[in-house]
C-alpha cells in the first residue's frame, strides 16, 4: 500500500486521455500528474467516472491504475478507482490495486442493476472488505448515476465497525439532509469528502455535516486554486475562501453543460430539446481546448454543441480576466500560452460537433 490514507483536502478525479484512434494516452496521463502533484493536490483518483471507466477494459483499467501510482512516485496518496455492478470484478480489480501500491481504494455504489442499501452493504462493500484485506475503502454514493444508494444507517454500521477500513465517503447524493445524517449516524470519526465541486464549500461550512475535502473535476485544470479555496476553509480564512469560490464558480459551473436546441425530423418538424452534457465532456473540452490533454473521449461519449463549447469558452475566459494566476500554471505544465488558446476561434470550433 502506498502511504498512509488521510482522507482530506484535494483528491482530483483524473481525466483519461486517449490518443487520437482512442487508445490510452499515457505520456499524457504521467504529464497531467505531474502537473497535479506540483500544484499540491493531496491524491489524485485514476479510473473514476471522470476517467472514463465504464469504457475502460479491465486491463486498462489496471494499467491506468498503476501508471499513476509510478507517476506520483510516492509523493502523493492513489486512490483507485475499483467499484463495478459485479462484486467480483470489483474484489478482482481492489486486489490488483492493493498489489501495485494503491493508497486505497473508491468503489462506487453498484449501477444499473439497483441493488437495495443492505444488498450493498452486505453484498459488495462488506464482501470486498472480507476479501481484500488491509487496505482502506471508501463508498462512493451518487445516486443520479448509479440509480441507487447506500443508506446512512448501512454507511454507519461499516463505518463504525471498522473505522479503519472505511474511514470515509464520497459524498455526491446533492441531499444536504442526507449528508447530515451521514454525520449523526456515523459520528465525528467519518470523513465526508465532496462530490460536487459547487457544493464542497456548502459542505465544509455546514457544522451538521463536518466536510473535510474535494474529490474534484475541475481540479484537473485548475487544482492549484481549488487547493488553495480548501485549504483557506480549513484554515477559517473566509475572505480568502470567498475570494476564491468567486473567482472559480464559472468553473464549478461547468462540470454539467445543459444548452437548448433545436431538431429538425425528417418529416420536417421542428423540435426544442435540451441537451445535458455531463462530466467528464465539459471538463476534458475545456483541457483539450487549453491544450492540457487530446479531446478524445470514448464512445458513446462525444463532442459537445457548439453552444455548449463556447458556454465551456467563455468560463474560461471570465476565470482568466478575473484571475490571471488560477490559469497561469498551466502554461509552464503544458507549454502553452493561455491567452493564446482562448483566443484560437479555429481551435474551439475543433472541438465542437
Amino acid at each position: 500500500m502506498s502511504g498512509t490514507f488521510r482522507p482530506h483536502g484535494v483528491w482530483t478525479a483524473l481525466a483519461t486521455p486517449f490518443t487520437a484512434d482512442g487508445q490510452v494516452d499515457y505520456d499524457s496521463l504521467r504529464r497531467l500528474i505531474e502537473y497535479q502533484v506540483n500544484e499540491g493536490v493531496d491524491g489524485v483518483l485514476p479510473c473514476g467516472t471522470t476517467g472514463e471507466s465504464p469504457t475502460l477494459s479491465w486491463q486498462e483499467h489496471e494499467a491506468v491504475i498503476e501508471a499513476a501510482i509510478r507517476a506520483v512516485e510516492g509523493r502523493v496518496a492513489v486512490l483507485a478507482g475499483t467499484g463495478s455492478n459485479n462484486t467480483a470484478e470489483a474484489i478482482r480489480a481492489s486486489a490488483q490495486a492493493k498489489e501495485v501500491g494503491a493508497t486505497a481504494v473508491l468503489l462506487v455504489d453498484c449501477y444499473y442493476n439497483g441493488p437495495s442499501s443492505i444488498e450493498l452493504r452486505t453484498e459488495y462493500y462488506e464482501r470486498i472488505l472480507e476479501a481484500v484485506p488491509d487496505i482502506p475503502v471508501m463508498p462512493y454514493v451518487i445516486p443520479g448515476r448509479t440509480g441507487c444508494a447506500l443508506s446512512a444507517a448501512d454507511l454507519a454500521i461499516l463505518h463504525l465497525n471498522d473505522p479503519k477500513r472505511v474511514p470515509a465517503v464520497k459524498q455526491a447524493t446533492g441531499d444536504l439532509e442526507r449528508m447530515r445524517l451521514d454525520r449523526k449516524l456515523s459520528g465525528p470519526g467519518l470523513r465526508i469528502l465532496s462530490g460536487d465541486d459547487d457544493l464542497t464549500l456548502t459542505m465544509m461550512q455546514d457544522d451538521g455535516i463536518g466536510a473535510c475535502g474535494v474529490v474534484s473535476v475541475m481540479s484537473n485544470v485548475v487544482p492549484g486554486a481549488v487547493s488553495a479555496m480548501v485549504r483557506a476553509q480549513l484554515a477559517d480564512d473566509s475572505e480568502e475562501t470567498e475570494r476564491l469560490k468567486k473567482a472559480l464558480s464559472p468553473l464549478f459551473g461547468c462540470v454539467t453543460c445543459s444548452v437548448t436546441a433545436v431538431r429538425t425530423l425528417p418529416n420536417g418538424q421542428s423540435v426544442e430539446v435540451t441537451d445535458k452534457f455531463r462530466n467528464p465532456v465539459p471538463v476534458k473540452t475545456m483541457m483539450a481546448g487549453l491544450g492540457m490533454i487530446p479531446s478524445v473521449k470514448r464512445p458513446p461519449l462525444g463532442r459537445m454543441s457548439s453552444a455548449a463549447v463556447e458556454q465551456c469558452r467563455n468560463a474560461l475566459r471570465r476565470v482568466h480576466q478575473a484571475d490571471p494566476g488560477i490559469l497561469g500554471p498551466i502554461e509552464d505544465a503544458f507549454d502553452v500560452r493561455i491567452d493564446q488558446r482562448l483566443g484560437d476561434d479555429g481551435a474551439w470550433s475543433l472541438l465542437a460537433r
